[in-house]
C-alpha cells in the first residue's frame, strides 16, 4: 500500500481535477467519489489533501462514516498532537465519545424554547385576558433562565473539547447574545415579579414588557444561527 506523508497527501486536494484524499487516524482515503467533497472540501470547512484526524473529532460524526471509501495509502512520519485536555477528561471522552460532540445540541433546545414561548404566551393574555397565559409565559422565563444554566457550560465545554478554545467569530457571538439574553429574561423576571401592577395595570406596562419578551426571540435566534453554523457551515456559492 502506497505510503503518504503531509508533503506527497498535499496535491490531492480535489481542485482542478485532481483526486481528494484524506487522512484520519493514519488511513489515506480516497473521497473523490463523494458528492460531500465537492472541489475537495465539505461542508465549507474540511479541506482534502490533509490530515484530518483531528477535525473528525468535532464532526457530528464518527470517522467510521469515511470506511465506505477506498483505503490507498497509509500516512507516516505523523506523531499524534498532544491533547490539551486533562487526562481523567481525556478518559472520559474515550470512554463516552457521546460526551465530545452531543450534550450540548441536546441541552441547548431547551433553552430555545423557552425563551420564545414567553411572548407568544402573553401576546394571548392580551389578546384573550386570561390570566393563566400571563403566568405561563413568567413560568417559561424562570424555565428558560434555569436551562440557560447547563446549556451554556456544556457549551464552553464542547468549545473546549472541539475547537481547544479557539477565538471563533460565531463563538463570540453567542457568548455575547447569550449575555444578552440571560440578562434581559432576568430582567423581565425582576419586573414581573417585584413590580406587577406596573406592567398588568396598564397598556402601556403590557406594551413595554412584552416588547422585552420579544426582543427574546430575535436574540435566541442569532444565538441558534451561529450555533448551527459550527457544525452545518454554509455553502458558499
Amino acid at each position: 500500500m502506497k505510503e503518504f506523508d503531509p508533503e506527497s497527501l498535499a496535491p490531492f486536494n480535489g481542485k482542478e481535477g485532481k483526486p481528494a484524499y484524506i487522512a484520519q487516524g493514519g488511513k489515506v482515503v480516497d473521497v473523490s467519489a463523494s458528492k460531500l467533497w465537492k472541489a475537495g472540501i465539505h461542508m465549507n470547512r474540511h479541506r482534502a489533501g490533509g490530515d484530518l484526524t483531528a477535525e473528525l473529532t468535532a464532526a457530528p460524526h464518527g470517522p467510521d462514516v469515511l470506511e465506505r471509501y477506498p483505503q490507498i495509502g497509509i500516512l507516516k512520519g505523523q506523531e499524534a498532537a498532544p491533547s490539551l485536555l486533562p487526562k481523567p477528561l481525556e478518559d472520559l471522552l474515550a470512554r463516552f465519545p457521546i460526551l465530545r460532540r452531543h450534550p450540548h445540541p441536546m441541552l441547548v433546545h431547551f433553552p430555545i424554547v423557552f425563551s420564545i414561548a414567553p411572548a407568544l404566551f402573553f401576546s394571548l393574555f392580551w389578546l384573550t385576558g386570561e390570566r393563566s397565559f400571563e403566568a405561563t409565559a413568567l413560568h417559561c422565563l424562570a424555565a428558560g433562565i434555569l436551562f440557560w444554566v447547563p446549556a451554556v457550560l456544556t457549551g464552553f465545554l464542547s468549545w473546549w473539547v472541539n475547537y481547544q478554545a479557539k477565538s471563533l467569530r460565531a463563538v463570540r457571538i453567542k457568548i455575547g447574545g447569550s449575555c444578552l439574553l440571560i440578562a434581559g429574561s432576568l430582567g423581565a423576571v425582576l419586573w414581573r415579579v417585584l413590580a406587577p401592577e406596573t406592567i398588568l395595570a396598564s397598556a402601556s406596562g403590557k406594551l413595554l414588557y412584552g416588547l422585552l419578551l420579544g426582543a427574546l426571540i430575535p436574540l435566541v435566534s442569532v444565538i441558534g444561527w451561529f450555533g448551527a453554523s459550527l457544525t452545518f457551515p454554509l455553502e458558499k456559492r
